[in-house]
């Protein structure tokens, strides 16, 4: 597979790509256009992904708990059996040892998360949510509207209205959040990990996209122009693709890793320029997944764009033939930033073992929640095979494609370019 011409190849595609303008001005300038975009964050989030959720409600007055029964027996989603809820009355030096009680029932997922209730949250509506996925907004949603409600009637109760009982009123619930693993400690989750997901998935976004447009229209030119017919004489067309595919996709890396750099110092090294509460975990062997698994991502894609490349003649023509493969980087990138939302959904754990959509999702549900390591093995196997599945393809397309002029071939010679044998 590799040979000398390969590399010859190899080091060509990396001297034209790396050492250009386009390529030193994309590569600084994204992290620029990432924080002007940074709003958008939470687009698409619209997957509820909350049914089948059990609650248990931890509280330390018996009035409250009285309360909560008959306040959440008439929401429509606990009538629709869409929550199950039980109440416990427990006191607070005991909550500690009932906590580790549940804990194995809330990382096996028979409870969805214990909400603890303390005595003074009637005075600061502070309560405490432990899960093993704190970041499923919609339940917490959910509970706050609910519980919200609770505290004002509870608060005004017997009382005149003030100034103060009106800023009550006007006052969220907020949720500490505190992550269950299956380490002994239980830690606080500062929620950066959902904005680490949504870097992820922008990055993966932006980069297959960019390279696969820049390979698609090198390869183009190289046909128009002829290059490649010079090329073709000094190595053959498997070489040649072989080399291009490797050399834009370490091309890619290079740029991923500039990208992930200034995120990565400031993580490991604690550099005090993130928002207070902001807190972001991220280990080296999830960076190592991440730039294995983009890897692979861009050996796709980049074989996939070559190969339409040399059908066309002409960045025009491509544009029709490049539409499937753009709808199959941009659906997974939506199906990414939605499950920021409620990444247990079933949406995300499918489409984080599909074909080309596992390369984006796995990296986004890995920021945000711990994925079973079956399922990061089930994905790895999924993305080798699609490229052992559509690399001969790809190849025979290319190695055809490539030395044809005039007339764009017909869906019908395409066939029979992939019945040929090698």
């Amino acid at each position: 597979m590799f040979n000398k011409r390969v590399f010859a190849v190899l080091k060509r595609e990396l001297r034209e790509r790396v050492l250009t303008k386009s390529f030193i001005i994309s590569t600084l300038a994204l992290p620029l256009l990432m924080g002007a975009l940074f709003g958008f964050q939470f687009l698409m989030m619209s997957i509820e992904g909350d049914s089948g959720t059990k609650i248990t409600i931890v509280t330390e007055i018996d009035q409250i708990t009285d309360v909560l029964k008959n306040k959440f027996s008439k929401m429509e989603w606990v009538k629709n059996k869409d929550y199950s809820i039980e109440y416990e009355k427990i006191e607070k030096d005991q909550f500690t040892k009932y906590l580790e009680e549940k804990k194995d029932n809330i990382l096996k997922g028979k409870i969805s998360g214990v909400l603890y209730i303390p005595q003074d949250a009637m005075k600061n509506k502070r309560i405490e949510f432990y899960s093993k996925n704190t970041k499923n907004l919609t339940v917490q949603n959910k509970l706050s509207r609910v519980l919200n409600e609770v505290f004002i009637d509870f608060y005004f109760k017997d009382k005149d209205i003030s100034s103060e009982d009106i800023m009550f009123a006007r006052t969220r619930v907020g949720f500490n959040s505190f992550k269950v693993t299956k380490d002994k400690e239980v830690t606080k989750d500062g929620g950066g990990n959902l904005v680490l997901s949504y870097v992820f998935s922008f990055l993966l976004y932006i980069s297959l996209l960019m390279m696969g447009g820049w390979v698609m229209n090198s390869v183009i030119e190289e046909k128009t122009n002829r290059v490649s017919e010079v090329v073709l004489s000094s190595v053959n067309a498997k070489e040649l693709m072989i080399g291009k595919i490797f050399g834009n996709s370490l091309t890619g890396l290079l740029q991923m890793a500039v990208w992930l750099s200034p995120i990565l110092i400031v993580v490991w090294f604690k550099l005090p320029v993130l928002p207070v509460g902001l807190n972001i975990s991220i280990s080296f062997i999830q960076v190592s997944y991440f730039l294995i698994n983009f890897f692979i991502g861009l050996l796709t894609f980049v074989g996939l764009y070559a190969s339409v490349g040399a059908i066309f003649s002409t960045p025009q023509e491509a544009q029709s033939g490049v539409a499937p493969l753009m709808m199959l980087i941009i659906i997974p990138f939506f199906i990414a930033i939605s499950i920021i939302k409620s990444p247990t959904n079933i949406l995300a754990a499918v489409s984080s073992m599909l074909p080309f959509a596992s390369i984006m999702v796995m990296p986004a549900r890995a920021a945000v929640i711990d994925v079973p390591i079956w399922q990061f093995i089930v994905s790895f196997i999924v993305s080798i095979g699609t490229i052992l599945a559509l690399f001969p393809i790809a190849g025979k397309i290319y190695r055809i494609g490539i030395l044809s002029t005039g007339k764009k071939p017909t869906l019908k010679e395409l066939i029979k370019w992939i019945k040929l044998k090698s």
